[in-house]
């Protein structure tokens, strides 16, 4: 949720201030890297599937985080605060 919170204060005040951007976008990153890693270790109780579906949510959220490095648009973050909610 702090992920999700610190996107969409981002996105709020998008017109007057989105300097944090790059900050909470390594966040995260931080998070989900660890998520990822956490659920595909050869020891994970978590089913083949969960795991599979986490790894992938994990590379979208990676790719949409360079999207928005290189071109930073407000309403990319939808996206990336709605997985971080759900």
């Amino acid at each position: 949720m702090k992920a999700a919170v610190r996107l969409k204060t981002i996105q709020d005040q998008w017109d007057t201030d989105h300097s944090d951007l790059d900050g909470a976008l390594a966040y995260n990153r931080k998070l989900w890297t660890i998520l990822a890693t956490s659920a595909t270790e050869a020891d994970s109780p978590l089913p083949p599937d969960l795991r599979r579906n986490i790894s992938l949510i994990a590379i979208f959220i990676f790719n949409r985080s360079l999207d928005l490095i290189m071109e930073p648009k407000r309403e990319d973050l939808d996206v990336l605060i709605e997985i971080n909610r759900n």
